[in-house]
């Protein structure tokens, strides 16, 4: 059975930073991509981040430059180094593993099978 649980959000001003981590269990970790998404209120859930196997990364153009995304293989972690944070930024993250093979760079829900409950990252202006 597969768990990933998020953890590391909470509340910080605008331009302030925050480490979000995702620890994985019941599955081998680094045969799986990893995603980040984050999910405002009211709006649909958006990509943010991934992280193939080797841990190559991938950004939306709205965070590029200022989030960082690694992964622990070892430790069966992914994380989401965020820095410069915006009100825009606030929302519940999430982090996915990513079906082994997809049409998709792995930047849409429909790649990712496995979801955590989420962490809530609130950003003031």
């Amino acid at each position: 059975q597969v768990h990933l649980v998020e953890s590391g959000g909470g509340l910080v001003q605008a331009g302030g930073s925050l480490k979000l981590s995702c620890a994985a269990s019941g599955l081998t970790f680094s045969n799986r991509g990893m995603g980040w998404f984050r999910q405002a209120p009211g709006k649909e859930r958006e990509f943010v981040a991934r992280a193939r196997t080797d841990g190559t990364p991938y950004y939306s153009d709205s965070v590029k430059g200022r989030f960082t995304i690694s992964r622990d293989n070892a430790k069966s972690t992914v994380y989401l180094q965020m820095i410069n944070l915006k009100p825009g930024g606030t929302g519940v993250y999430y982090c996915a593993t990513k079906k082994r093979f997809t049409s998709s760079g792995g930047t849409v829900l429909s790649d990712y099978d496995y979801w955590g409950q989420g962490t809530q990252v609130t950003v003031s202006s």
